[in-house]
């Protein structure tokens, strides 16, 4: 290794921790530049191991890794690593500090999938690491030991982790991996006697804790937790008897009394026992055969773990969470055969001991409800108005696993009840079905137990409000019933009501504060929305509509209550119950919305579930209502913030929401008059006050240029809702001082400008921007847009440059759209059709060369991607190409033969094969095949005038073309009554489809595990064979074409032209298909003679 290159490299890295941004990007260029060498790793390598401090230490590991990813990613076929570095990356992992250890794993995690994981590569690996395990400084108890066992564990739990997933999903039951299975042999079995004496060490060390040896235990755990997760490795089957013994053992010496010194040894222990309870739950879960006969065990070390949750509000988090799993490893146990023998015995002591006294009101819950109610609402009252985002391991209360569990014991069943004396031999060969008619007869513990438990427990009244122990009982009992959806569900529709009638909708009446429990009561009514029968919602409704319009009362919030009021509101408009009025909840919602922020987000949530469900039925409130919300979100946007505030995001989507609402009822025009003018009435108000909102979203408070308005700086937040309240404005449109009224050139300069630069498609898939485009494009052909084509020249001092017109920045958003998103696709394309054709370019035909080279260049480069194998997404693809081709056909062949050799042939040869009958979706619709038998037309005219009559190009554009002008001719020649026939046998087919849906319901069995996996299986293999691709809605591929001025044209008498003029040159020679001239002469028979 070259001294010089290492000292050099060292300097940079250093130069890449400065201050100053100029030194940063110097150093990192002059790194990027010598990372050719072949040297290179080995020499960052050795700073990382032996640099001269640990910023340069650290420096050199990240770009270690940085550069692992960059090479073995890029290029996977040839990702293998030399022998000798992966040897000296080992080593270095094995004496690594800490901090230089965490960026080296990354590193060679990196590596590890590439070449062990995937390629089942590297066979010294294992061996290598086995050998360095047992030489280690812990195990082999030497001082002067190289090797760091904690390192080296960590290597190994590197090495394991890839192996927790199923690595196939083609496979639909995948073998335990060769690797794993070596690894569990080799490592992992010799390394569990080491693991008994560890832990007899350190539960011998009387309170002590020793922090290396407790580190020990949780990489051990954690990588017996990976290897069984999903698979079970033959050489460690045998030995979980041993294991699960030593683990009964460390979750013993839990303490978990208040006041307990949680130093950092003891963290560990408790990770351990974390840990530990995640493997009892995948054996439970996932290995039936090994686990069964552990639960002995098992079962007492958690109903001895689950009776500390009376001690649950002073508890640490962590203690907390082994709790919540203690319960969840019961309700795991539970719901087998030999569980349910285990722990029924148990249920009164876990209803009385565990389960109930983590469910009561505590002094945290208190100080969470005044300190941070949206956490407590996120523990407590979760629904589906609720954004989690990630993997909240917080949110695993033990509050949550005991709700789980009762409602498993109450979903179990009873002890069967022998009928007769001598029937034992008998029952033990009864059928599967006669058990289960008999286990559908026995009553279930919900109804021997948990009911009559919780039934003891006095309901709040006016009377007995100020006891504190009845509240706290009954906010415990409040949440006991949350868990019992599944139990109740099974019950007759009158035990469900007279429960909601006697245990919970009283609480609504007492004229006591009890905020706590209408917050729970709340959201038991919001569980339990779909066991409700359907005369109780009204009375449910009227409760929660009661609670949404609860105000705070002196020191204490009321926030939970309304907004897990919002959340049953929205269970029960989502189970389609529509209440007999909708003002009373409108007005609440409207006069609530804008009076505290921590609310509002819920709120808006709420009022577009409302508008949703309603339907027409709220339509006469929309004007009334988006005037008002747009006076509440002006006052809490801020248009320099990106992203917008969230209660601002919502409040867009609500608008965009109501706005849809307010066009759907938009009346016929059948109907009166004065419905007409009602609504142009309302869509004029809602017009004034969404143009006033973008207006103060987009513009820039200072105009950039002489009455110009600035979109540099306008945030790029709710571009899709944006452009649904812009469709909307532009609806408003009937004559065109309207459009200077609105401002509506000037905002939609701006939106054109935002949506060029957008490129947000991974985050979203709302397609709005493309219904506003085709609504922009029809405004313009009716009234004429200022700056839509050519933007007006801006005034000096300025330079001459015209900015970005109107259609120019939808042009560069389509272009983008095409080239990036496959699900975009179809639905830019058709964009494509209508810029193209709509707008009138007499006078600016220098737009629209600039359209058709854009889009020619991106409609071809994405087809190219996808040339290979024929897909859907050729349709769009070819026929967008087409309708640049019409428009210039030099600039577009030239364009195609630039991008690739032989361009032109390839993308007229996919013309020609999407005319066929072997392509799909084929060619259905009328505007389709005009535009198709044009460009064929097109095609092969410019062939024959340049002198080029032969080739399969020619001969198969020309035998399309016939194809496709019969087909063309045969739909035109539909009647209107046919067109009425096909409504009639529409009607049929509906009635049908209803028939059938009933019949499918009958049918419907529940999907069984075995056919889930060759399900997923199946999916796998046409994923990877590329069948599956991401094309956009069924409805995008169903749309007409905008064909404006080409609808002037009449294909077929340009295709006559066409065949008499050359006709002796198209037939000369040329072997055409004998049925395709058949059909062609049966539908022109004019031309007959010419194929004679």
């Amino acid at each position: 290794m070259d001294v010089v290159i290492v000292n050099q490299l060292a300097q940079l890295l250093n130069d890449t921790l400065s201050v100053d941004v100029n030194v940063v990007h110097t150093s990192t260029d002059a790194l990027d530049r010598l990372s050719i060498l072949p040297h290179f790793p080995f020499s960052l390598l050795s700073i990382a191991a032996g640099g001269e401090n640990q910023g340069q230490r650290i420096a050199a590991a990240t770009y270690l890794k940085n550069f692992t990813r960059r090479n073995v990613e890029s290029d996977f076929a040839s990702s293998n690593s030399s022998k000798e570095f992966k040897d000296q990356l080992l080593l270095a992992l094995l004496q690594a500090e800490p901090a230089i250890l965490k960026v080296l794993i990354e590193a060679f995690r990196i590596i590890l999938v590439a070449e062990f994981v995937k390629q089942n590569s590297w066979p010294e690996l294992v061996p290598e690491l086995r050998s360095a395990i047992q030489n280690s400084n812990l195990i082999n108890n030497g001082a002067n030991c190289g090797c760091n066992t904690v390192n080296a564990l960590m290597v190994l739990h590197a090495i394991i982790r890839p192996f927790q997933y199923f690595l196939n999903p083609k496979v639909p039951k995948e073998p335990v991996p060769p690797q794993l299975e070596l690894i569990s042999k080799e490592i992992l079995v010799p390394m569990l006697a080491v693991f008994s004496q560890f832990v007899e060490k350190v539960l011998a060390a009387d309170g002590r804790t020793e922090q290396e040896m407790e580190k020990i235990l949780l990489i051990v755990c954690k990588c017996i937790y990976f290897s069984v997760k999903s698979h079970m490795p033959s050489a460690l089957a045998p030995q979980l008897p041993s294991f699960c013994h030593n683990l009964v053992a460390i979750l013993g010496s839990l303490k978990f009394d208040y006041g307990v010194t949680l130093n950092d040894g003891y963290v560990l222990r408790l990770k351990t026992a974390k840990r530990s309870l995640l493997i009892f739950c995948a054996l439970v879960t996932r290995h039936r055969k090994y686990s069964d006969k552990l639960m002995p065990d098992i079962v007492k070390c958690v109903l001895h773990l689950v009776k500390y949750s009376t001690n649950i509000s002073k508890l640490d988090f962590l203690q907390e969470r082994i709790i919540s799993l203690a319960f969840d490893v019961i309700a795991h146990i539970l719901e087998t055969g030999p569980g349910w023998r285990l722990v029924s015995p148990h249920f009164s002591f876990l209803l009385d001991t565990a389960i109930f006294p983590a469910l009561e009101l505590n002094e945290k819950d208190i100080s969470e409800w005044e300190e941070d109610a949206d956490e407590y609402i996120r523990k407590n009252l979760p629904s589906e108005l609720e954004e989690i985002s990630g993997w909240r391991e917080d949110l695993f209360t033990a509050r949550k696993s005991s709700i789980n569990l009762l409602g498993v014991i109450s979903m179990s069943k009873g002890p069967p009840v022998r009928t007769s004396s001598n029937g034992s031999s008998a029952s033990s060969k009864r059928k599967k079905d006669e058990r289960s008619k008999r286990n559908s007869l026995c009553s279930s513990m919900g109804e021997l137990l948990v009911l009559p438990y919780l039934s003891k427990f006095s309901i709040p009244c006016d009377a007995n409000a100020s006891d504190s122990r009845i509240l706290k009982d009954y906010f415990g009992v409040l949440m006991a019933y949350g868990g019992l959806q599944d139990f109740l569900r099974e019950q007759k529709p009158e035990f469900t009501t007279n429960l909601v009638r006697s245990r919970v909708l009283p609480l609504y009446t007492v004229s006591a504060c009890l905020p706590y429990l209408v917050a729970s009561a709340n959201w038991v009514l919001g569980e339990l929305v779909s066991c409700l029968p359907e005369d109780m919602s009204g009375e449910v409704y009227t409760a929660l509509l009661k609670a949404l319009a609860m105000l705070d009362m002196k020191d204490i919030s009321f926030y939970p209550v309304r907004v897990s009021a919002a959340g049953a509101i929205h269970g029960l408009l989502d189970n389609d119950y529509l209440p007999p009025e909708w003002y009373p909840l409108l007005q609440v919602l409207v006069g609530r919305i804008g009076n505290e922020d921590e609310e509002n987000s819920i709120l808006f949530q709420l009022l577009s579930s409302v508008v949703g469900a309603a339907n027409e039925n709220v339509a006469d409130h929309i004007p009334y209502i988006i005037s008002s919300l747009v006076c509440t979100i002006s006052k809490r946007m801020h248009p320099s913030l990106e992203p917008w505030p969230q209660v601002v995001e919502r409040g867009f989507a609500a608008l965009a929401l109501m706005a849809q609402s307010w066009e759907n009822s938009m009346p016929e025009e059948a109907e009166r008059i004065d419905s007409s003018e009602k609504w142009t009435s309302g869509q004029a108000t809602i017009a004034k006050a969404l143009s006033a909102l973008l207006q103060q979203a987009w513009f820039t408070p200072i105009d950039s240029l002489e009455g110009e308005v600035s979109s540099s700086g306008s945030p790029p937040s709710c571009i899709d809702d944006a452009s649904t309240l812009l469709r909307s404005i532009i609806l408003a449109v009937s004559e065109s001082n309207v459009i200077v009224e609105l401002k509506l050139s000037e905002l939609l300069l701006v939106w054109a400008d935002l949506i060029a630069d957008w490129h947000a498609w991974e985050e979203t898939e709302d397609l709005s921007i493309f219904d506003c485009i085709e609504e922009v494009v029809s405004l313009h052909s009716k009234y004429g847009l200022k700056n839509f084509i050519v933007r007006q020249m801006p005034s000096p001092p300025a330079p001459p440059v015209p900015p970005q017109s109107i259609i120019e920045g939808i042009s560069a958003f389509l272009s983008e759209a095409i080239v990036q998103y496959p699900s975009a696709t179809w639905r830019a394309c058709a964009c494509v059709h209508t810029l193209l054709h709509v707008p009138n370019y007499s006078e600016t035909e220098g737009v629209k060369q600039t359209l058709t080279i854009a889009f020619s260049r991106a409609a071809f480069s994405h087809f190219r991607r996808i040339q290979s194998k024929p897909c859907s997404l050729w349709k769009p693809l070819v026929l967008a190409i087409s309708s640049c081709y019409l428009c210039y056909p030099d600039i577009v062949e030239g364009i195609l033969k630039k991008e690739e050799n032989g361009g032109f042939t390839i993308w007229g040869s996919a013309l020609a094969y999407i005319c066929s009958s072997s392509f799909e979706p084929g060619l259905s619709l009328e505007t389709e095949i005009k535009l198709v038998v044009l460009t064929l037309t097109k095609v092969v005219e410019r062939m024959l005038g340049l002198g080029n009559p032969g080739g399969s190009l020619l001969q198969d554009s020309y035998a399309s073309l016939m194809e496709m002008s019969v087909r063309l001719k045969e739909l035109q020649e539909q009647t209107e009554n046919d067109e009425e026939d096909e409504e009639e046998a529409e009607d049929e087919d509906d009635e049908e489809s209803l028939d059938d849906d009933e019949d499918s319901e009958d049918d419907e069995h529940e999907e069984t595990e075995a056919e889930f996996l060759e399900r997923y299986a199946r999916a796998a293999l046409e994923l990877e064979s590329d069948s599956l691709v991401e094309e956009g809605d069924v409805e995008d591929q169903e749309r007409e074409i905008e064909l404006g001025s080409l609808e002037e044209i009449d294909p077929l008498k340009v295709m006559a032209v066409l065949l008499q003029r050359y006709h002796n040159v198209l037939t000369q020679g040329q072997a055409f298909p004998s049925q395709v001239i058949s059909n062609f002469s049966s539908a022109f028979p004019q031309y007959t003679l010419f194929f004679q």
